[in-house]
């Protein structure tokens, strides 16, 4: 299987941008048009430092290129990508994508620009990870925590994150009220893979102090209550997407209370990448980044069955100020048969 690593790079432009209320952009669309745009930027730089060494020789160029454009894996990747007038498109991928023991990041990641501009203390970083619908056994999703968390860290260049909040696939809080929301999400999820995923991946983070507090996301009073019965390191936080509801269901604030755990609110969505999705972002069509082989029109890329694994989301707030300086998404990908 070949590992894909995608990325959107700083999302806040201009700037340092101020904290808004949540809920005004929901993240899978804010993901899916950031991962667009980092990979249009990156194709864009290639074009530009090839014309700007060949000149008028492109075309020649790029028929010598041809005959080693496999980017590592063996598979032909169309270098001549033009449009329907003959003006050329976009660039191979080997031009803006890279191969890093195994990985294929795309875009290509230029870690000498990482970090932040002040001293780690000075932040309050967080960053959720999303456990993806997948076929792959639970015991992956160790390895998928600890891939996402290291390049969140290598990104901020920071050793630690301040709080790591986990959201599990199949789990929402809709309901025609806050009451019938709790109750659906009690019968949501599988405790078991949650509770194995919780011992196995997030509380070893923890433990190696690489995140200072860990949290869950779309936990009802009856899901939360069952899963602090059978964890050792108890979640600090608890996210809830009350887009349908209004308040937070009463049951759900006690236990809260309760146990001192901290209740916030969100948009985001759990099945932030669909399958779909990621192989539109990715396959050859308007928009795509050109990256899979597509067989109806013949034109060569990356072949096999494309999974979405995970998805991480991370901001970094200067916490003097009150301003996201930082803000990302890293997104884990497995291709069979490539």
């Amino acid at each position: 299987m070949t590992k894909l690593i995608l990325s959107t790079g700083n999302i806040v432009s201009g700037g340092p941008s101020i904290i808004r209320k949540p809920g005004a952009y929901r993240s899978n669309l804010e993901l899916t048009n950031s991962l667009r745009s980092n990979f249009l930027a990156a194709q864009e730089e290639a074009q530009q430092q090839h014309q700007q060494l060949h000149g008028d020789d492109i075309a020649d160029n790029n028929n010598v290129n041809n005959n080693d454009t496999s980017n590592g894996h063996g598979v032909h990747i169309d270098d001549d990508d033009t449009d329907a007038n003959g003006t050329r498109g976009r660039p191979p991928a080997s031009a803006w994508t890279a191969e890093e023991d195994g990985v294929l990041y795309v875009p290509r990641i230029d870690w000498s620009m990482a970090g932040l501009q002040e001293e780690p203390a000075q932040y309050d970083i967080t960053a959720k990870l999303f456990f993806l619908p997948t076929d792959a056994p639970v015991s992956d999703r160790a390895r998928y925590a600890r891939e996402a968390l290291d390049l969140v860290l290598k990104e901020l260049r920071v050793p630690a994150v301040d709080l790591l909040i986990v959201s599990f696939p199949g789990m929402s809080f809709d309901g025609d009220c806050e009451w019938e929301a709790d109750k659906i999400n009690s019968r949501q999820g599988n405790d078991e893979d949650e509770i194995a995923t919780w011992h196995a991946a997030i509380e070893g983070l923890y433990d190696a102090g690489l995140a200072k507090r860990i949290g869950l996301a779309e936990f009802g009073s009856e899901k939360l209550a069952r899963f602090l019965k059978r964890v050792r390191v108890r979640p600090k936080v608890n996210q809830i997407n009350l887009k349908n509801c209004c308040n937070v269901p009463p049951p759900l604030a006690q236990l809260a209370k309760e146990q001192g755990i901290e209740l916030l609110v969100h948009s985001d969505c759990t099945d932030i990448l669909p399958k779909g999705t990621l192989r539109e972002l990715l396959g050859q069509g308007l928009g795509g980044a050109g990256i899979l082989a597509d067989t109806e029109t013949g034109k060569g890329g990356l072949q096999g069955d494309l999974t979405p694994q995970w998805v991480v989301k991370y901001t970094a707030v200067v916490r003097d100020r009150g301003v996201i300086e930082n803000k990302g998404y890293f997104a884990g990908a497995g291709l069979d048969g490539a």
